[in-house]
This record gives structure tokens, sequence and C-alpha cells, in this order.
């Protein structure tokens, strides 16, 4: 095995037993100093470039379609992975024979005006479609409108009484249409949680938000500060069909949408006042909802399907009887935005090279390095790759509402949701740090990497509550979600920083998202590896990781350990 190595690998393996040896000679606590087994090291070598590659090339390969949601793309994309798994010898995670939990969608092709008409008296503004706004029925119907609905500024349409901050004072909305700022209150670190975004920034807080308030319909201003991309990415992804779970019963908007800064500033002025006053008025507690005497009627018709994707599901069992029934989690989501509007040069295909197939890739990379273990971890793996996450993380949410084994069994979650194509770096990026225990696995892989772990380095994107890892924990089960360091070895302070700017404003969910020679490798396999030593070391551990008291999901993590207590 050793002679096979080549001379990076041998480093590798001869640093990893050298600190190993160095655990047992130290007069320090063997604790002071950790490494993985040399069995895991020489098993996470089975994680390379090439493999990465390789699975990469496959998934985001043009016969996939972009793995649009129920099209034969995502058919084609679930069936590939579950021959992947096939070859990879791990077994059905639903019990004796299927793959695949099956999830019922329904597709919603809204049919929106080419123009958005507002009115003032005798004065209008007409917000052109997909140039100034974008938008789809809230509704799972297939007729919706609004007649002459008023138009009320609401500030960050947020109730927090934890922070003591409340956009709407009690005033009653039902009926409006509201007009809200994308975010939270960011400019004061005492104030949620300063430039952090929390779920109440999300544009789906603000939707869920309007809809408890009994608003007609919910318009979100995008900026791009605020929303962390360009509106680009909000009409490629509003664009299309929306994907959505049967629902009865809750609150829904007729409808939902977001408008341009400059389509903003129009209507501001049309009520007479300006943006910058609005959202100067905003920041304050003392905040209350401004009527902007405008008011708007809209007719639109909704194509509904009932459709259906699946989330791919496998497990690795684990060795030891008495925790055998606990679960580490492996996830990445498979789906990405089909075929949609061209870009430039008339490409119609969304690969999802970055996004999501680096994240599959890596999953089935981390696998197969657990099957290349002498034997199995003390708990048991779970493999997951989620369906319809660019819909709004819904594959991972029906799987946490109908998981196959007991949410208290389910330790924790390692999410991969994109990753590090640039190279190497001295730092990794935890999201959620300070948050759970996991932080301590982190720190420690980190540090036999020779890394440094940091916090988000976009805190403001709000990305804890962007992809499935939230979904997990919401129901209480404690996530590692990384994302690429900024510190690039042989790179300038800020190159790292350029590179994700740039992909945000260029590549992201756009039909250019795909597998390049440019593509560097290294930092994929970096973080693919610390993901195999992390979900092992929790695999392995005594205890399950724990919430951090007071957290925001430790009452739902309390919760289910006492459902299966019963």
């Amino acid at each position: 095995m050793i002679a096979a190595m080549n001379p990076r690998q041998r480093l590798w393996l001869g640093t990893a037993l050298a600190l190993l040896a160095a655990c047992h000679s130290s007069r320090s606590p063997p604790s002071s100093v950790w490494a993985p087994d040399p069995a895991a090291v020489r098993a996470s070598y089975s994680i390379d470039a090439d493999y990465l590659r390789e699975q990469i090339a496959r998934i985001s390969s043009d016969a996939f379609e972009g793995r649009g949601p129920a099209t034969r793309g995502d058919a084609a994309a679930r069936n590939y992975l579950v021959e992947q798994l096939r070859a990879l010898n791990v077994s059905p995670g639903l019990g004796a024979g299927p793959w695949e939990q099956a999830v019922d969608l329904l597709s919603i092709t809204t049919q929106m005006p080419k123009a958005w008409t507002f009115e003032r008296g005798a004065a209008r503004v007409s917000l052109a479609w997909s140039d100034a706004y974008v938008a789809a029925t809230g509704t799972q119907e297939e007729h919706g409108g609004i007649d002459s609905a008023e138009v009320v500024f609401v500030g960050y349409g947020i109730q927090s009484p934890e922070f003591d901050w409340d956009d709407f004072k009690g005033r009653d909305v039902r009926g409006k249409i509201l007009l809200m700022m994308n975010n939270d209150p960011d400019w004061d670190p005492g104030l949620f949680a300063g430039t952090t975004r929390l779920y109440y920034g999300r544009w789906t807080y603000k939707f869920e938000s309007a809809a408890r308030h009994g608003a007609l319909g919910a318009i979100i201003i995008h900026t791009t500060p605020s929303a962390g991309y360009p509106f680009q990415v909000v009409r490629s992804t509003w664009g299309g069909p929306r994907f959505e779970l049967p629902r009865a019963g809750e609150p829904a908007l007729t409808v939902q949408g977001w408008v341009t800064e400059d389509g903003a500033r129009a209507l501001a002025t049309l009520a007479g006042t300006d943006l910058g006053r609005l959202t100067e008025a905003a920041r304050s507690r003392a905040f209350s909802p401004i009527s902007l005497g405008i008011t708007t009627t809209l007719r639109f018709e909704s194509r509904i399907e009932h459709v259906r994707s699946a989330n791919v599901v496998g497990v690795l069992r684990g060795r030891d009887p008495s925790v055998a029934d606990q679960f580490v989690v492996l996830s990445a989501h498979h789906d990405h935005l089909g075929i949609g509007r061209p870009n430039g040069a008339g490409d119609r295909i969304y690969n999802g090279a970055l996004d999501n197939a680096a994240g599959d890739a890596q999953v089935l990379a981390i696998t197969r390095a657990f099957q290349a273990l002498p034997h199995p971890p003390r708990r048991s793996v779970l493999i997951l790759f989620s369906a319809a996450e660019e819909q709004g993380l819904l594959g991972s949410r029906y799987f946490t509402e109908n998981p196959p084994v007991p949410l208290g069994k389910l330790v924790a979650v390692v999410n991969y949701d994109g990753g590090n194509i640039w190279g190497r770096t001295r730092d990794v990026v935890q999201i959620g740090i300070g948050k759970s225990s996991v932080d301590g696995v982190v720190a420690r892989i980190a540090r036999w990497q020779g890394r440094v772990v940091r916090p988000d380095a976009f805190p403001d994107r709000g990305t804890l509550y962007r992809s499935d890892q939230f979904s997990f924990a919401r129901v209480g089960v404690p996530p590692i979600y990384m994302k690429p360091g900024t510190d690039f070895i042989g790179r300038p302070p800020e190159w790292g920083r350029e590179q994700v700017v740039d992909y945000e404003a260029h590549d992201y969910h756009q039909p250019s998202d795909e597998l390049r020679p440019s593509w560097n490798f290294e930092g994929l396999v970096d973080d693919a590896r610390f993901g195999f030593f992390a979900a092992l070391e929790i695999a392995e551990a005594q205890d399950a990781p724990q919430w951090v008291a007071g957290d925001e999901f430790e009452a739902a993590r309390k919760s289910v350990v006492r459902g299966n207590a019963r």
C-alpha cells in the first residue's frame, strides 16, 4: 500500500504517524494532540482529484440536462447516483430494496404579465417582467389575481420578540401587498447578529411572515449587497417552473415576488417619497408600516402539475450494536435548474457543476473512503442525495419530516453544497461556528491538516439557512457545513474572496457553471478528506454532538431525543 503511494501521499502518512508517535510519547495528555488513525489516513487517499473530476464531469454533463426537478435529467442523475452507491457496496437506506424516497411535488408555472402596473391617482408606474420584477403565485391554484390592493411598506417585515423588534406594530395588513427590504438589521453587533444574517433576513422568512399576517402578496426589494448575488440569479431561479411540496391549510400569498432597486425607487417616487427615506425609517425599532397610497391590480394564470422527484438514500451499517442505530448523515443535493433561459452564447442547460455536482462528488468520494476502512465505524453512516434543494430545500425538508429512522437517532449531518475549485488554503470555513460541539471536531481536524478554522467569510449571506443543513438543524441535528477558505497558498490576501465574488457574479445559477480545465482540485480533495475525518470521528465518538446551551436549535434537539425515549 505505502509503496503504491505517490511522494505527497507518503509524506502525509508519515506526518500522521509522526503525530501519533508524538501523541503517545509526549508528557501532555493524549487528547492534547489529535491525529486520525493510520488506517483512516490510508482510506482517505481514495479521495483523489481523478475520482472527483470523473464524478463531476458525469453528473454535470449535458446528458443530465441540468438535473431540473422531475425531469428526465433528474431521473437519469438519480439512477447514476444509485449505480455509484451500488458499486461502492452501499446498502439501500430505506429498508430492504428501495434506494429512493419519493418526493411528490407540485410544478407551478405562473404566466405573469409583461408589465406589473402600480397606480396613485392618475399617475402610474409599470415594471417590466424579468428586467424590473419577477413573481409567481404563492398559492397552489391555477387562477390568481388581486384587485386594487394597497401597497404598504413594512421595512424588514420582521417580528422578533427576542430582539424586541416588530415591524408590524399591530397594523392590520390583511389583503395588502407588502413591500419589504431584504436582509435583517445589520448595523449593530448587539442587534440581531450584526453583519451575520439570521433566518429573519432570508427571503423565505419574508414570504412566510407576510402570509402569517394575512397579506395578499409580498415584494422583496433586491439589492446585490442585501441578497448576496445579482438580480440575474433571481431571474434565472424564478424564471421557470417553481416547485413546492403539496400543502393543506397553511397560509399562502396570492403573489410573491422581487423587484429591482431601481424598480423600488420608481415605486417610492410614485408614492411621493424616495427609497432612501423609506429604508432609513426602517432602521429603527420605532418603525411602523407606511401606506404608500399606491394600489395595484394583477391577473395571472398558473399551470399546476403533480410531479415526482426523489431523494437517493444509502446506508453503511455501523459495527457497534449499542450505537449502530445512530446515524451520521452525509448529504448533498442532486438537483439544479434544468433547461431554461439561454445565456449570451445560446446555452440553455444549467449544468450546475460546482452547484452541486461538486458536492455530490465529494459525498461519493467520502463514501468510497469509508468503504476503504478495515472495518466500519461504530455508528452507521447515512448517505443522502436530496431533491429540489434549489426550490427551497424541499427534498431535505421532506426527508426530515418523513425520516426513515427516528430524528433523535440522527446525531449529525455533514453537508456539501459547492466546493473549493481554486486551490489549497491555509484556512477552512465552518458555517455556524459557535453553535454546537462539532466545533471541537472541526478544530482538531483543521489543526492536523495545518489549517485554521474561520467563521463565514461572507456572514451577510445567511449561508447557514441556504442549504440542506438547515432542514436538519431546524429539527435538532447539528451540522458541519464547510465553505472554501479564502487564504489561498501562493496567492495575495484578497485573491480568494475575489474568486468567490466573481463566481457569484457570473456563474452562480447560470449556464456557465460548468467543469473547466482551469479547476484546481487540490482544495476539493482537502475539504472532502476533512469531511471524511469529521464524519468518522463523530461516528466513532462516545458521545453524540450537542448544541450550545440556549442555541436557536437546542430545543428541537431536546424534543426529538425525548420523543425517542418514549
